[in-house]
């Protein structure tokens, strides 16, 4: 028994040593802000893809006739490439050697993965066509193999450019705290910019006029929509790779002369690296698992609460109830646009924010509770909606007032929203910046916190709201409770 502990231990403590010799001892002067901004604007052209997923995606897969059961399968490779990419990515970024730096190497394939997507998703239907599709058909089997396709590599390519993203920004902060939480917040309003341009291209029904090539025999006006918004993504996002990569430089890495030669493979070290954690570093993870179940029902299902409790609309039922559920998911969209802008405000003024209220943890628990109340006031709009239903008929849609109570809704989650994208990394960063952690890999564990409740909502959301009637609300006040729950431990118990 004690062979085996000192053996553990000695394990563990090569894992320190090998975690440590990836860290620089001198890690310089904070870089310029100008430096940390043109590096974070990569996010605007990440954001800008996964606008285009949240808003087009889901209806694109209904027009290729893919099943709802299937749809939802295809939606779980966020949370399972982010769970196997970042930290594999984190891991080798920190021990990249080469002549570019440990990072650009990274981000740069990234930009490229997306592209690729990005073409295999808009070509979808095309592609589907010269393998020999029927158009008359579906669902379209050989187009939703494309489509699927490019969905994973779009997802797996987020992964690929947002680790490193995050991992430059704080090489280039240098161990400040302050620039640390600066280059977080500003990653976080570019993450708003990608939103906002998102889903104004999503929402532009002409934006095909822009590319007339894109309207073929097997792409209608909706696909051809579609691939023009991922033409003006690719543009975006490469447009701000090559200027960032180009003007900001990543120094080469090796290792230090006398560092230790022992090599600890990549999944013994993510075990090695949770066995000798330190308690900050857990405690950020236990509040950022439970953000993130307060989180995610209502990413998910924001616009279908809309259209189904808000409005009071069935997707699968006659045409008048159809109707109202379309209208119910344009004014979600609206909600979406509305808490991009608020988020994107927030995030310049995080650190103001965060020296008046007295430190980022502090921040961080009270808008944790700010979620919590609009998550809890979901609810109320829901009954407020249902009870107009019964006394001015089933078609008529919410009043003025409901539909303001839900885009009120809408726009002050902008703010807890601002903090979830920027505080918890910024954290990460200084925490393993003062443990002698690889950036990389730290923040790659980080994101197992993000995902996994990601992976446990998608798949138990559905049987968990059937368990109590459908809908939308069991989630929504699971998530509430969470939030709750994260905002007690943020004040409490993180450093």
């Amino acid at each position: 028994m004690n062979n085996l502990k000192a053996e553990t231990a000695a394990k563990d403590d090569a894992v320190l040593k090998t975690e440590s010799s990836v860290v620089p001892t001198d890690l310089g002067e904070p870089s310029p802000l100008k430096k940390i901004i043109s590096v974070a604007s990569i996010a605007a052209g990440v954001q800008f893809g996964w606008a285009l997923q949240l808003s087009l995606l889901t209806p694109y897969v209904q027009l290729l006739g893919i099943p709802h059961k299937w749809s939802s399968l295809i939606w779980l490779c966020g949370p399972i490439s982010g769970m196997l990419v970042q930290p594999t990515v984190g891991y080798y970024s920190d021990r990249c050697t080469s002549r570019f730096g440990r990072r650009r190497p990274f981000i740069a394939a990234g930009a490229a993965l997306v592209a690729v997507a990005g073409i295999l998703i808009g070509y979808a239907a095309d592609l589907g066509r010269l393998a020999g599709e029927n158009l008359e058909k579906t669902p379209k089997v050989r187009a939703s193999w494309f489509f699927a396709l490019g969905f994973w590599i779009l997802d797996v390519a987020n992964n690929t450019l947002q680790g490193p993203c995050r991992a430059f920004l704080a090489d280039l902060s240098a161990g400040d705290a302050k620039q640390t939480r600066t280059a977080n917040a500003v990653f976080s309003f570019f993450m708003a910019v990608g939103n906002i341009l998102g889903y104004a291209a999503g929402s532009y029904t002409n934006l095909h006029k822009m590319f007339p090539f894109t309207m073929t025999e097997a792409c209608d006006i909706y696909c051809a929509n579609l691939k023009s918004c991922f033409f003006l993504s690719i543009i975006l996002l490469l447009a701000v790779t090559i200027m960032s990569l180009w003007y900001v430089e990543d120094k080469q890495w090796s290792p230090e002369k006398g560092a230790s030669n022992v090599k600890t493979p990549f999944f013994g070290e993510i075990f090695g690296a949770f066995r000798v954690m330190e308690r900050p570093m857990w405690m950020l993870i236990i509040v950022t698992a439970l953000n993130w179940i307060a989180w995610f029902p209502f990413l998910l299902f924001d616009t279908d609460w809309m259209g189904r409790e808000v409005y009071g609309g069935d997707s699968s039922g006659d045409d008048k109830m159809k109707d109202l559920y379309n209208k119910g998911v344009h004014a979600g969209a609206l909600g979406l646009m509305i808490n991009a802008i608020v988020l994107g405000v927030v995030s310049l003024f995080i650190e103001w924010i965060s020296q008046k209220m007295g430190g980022a943890k502090r921040l961080w628990g009270v808008v944790n509770f700010i979620l919590a109340v609009c998550l809890g006031l979901t609810v109320l709009i829901t009954k407020l909606a249902e009870a107009h239903r019964k006394t001015a008929g089933a078609f008529v849609g919410p009043t003025d007032a409901i539909r303001g109570g839900a885009l009120t809704i809408f726009a002050f989650l902008g703010i807890p929203l601002a903090i979830t994208f920027s505080i918890p990394f910024a954290l990460a960063s200084i925490i393993s910046s003062n443990s002698g952690a690889g950036q990389g890999l730290s923040l790659g564990v980080l994101n197992l916190a993000i995902v996994i409740p990601q992976m446990v909502v998608s798949l138990e959301a559905g049987p968990f709201d059937a368990l109590f009637g459908g809908g939308n609300l069991p989630g929504f006040v699971v998530g509430a409770i969470a939030a709750a729950v994260s905002g007690v431990v943020a004040l409490t118990v993180l450093p």
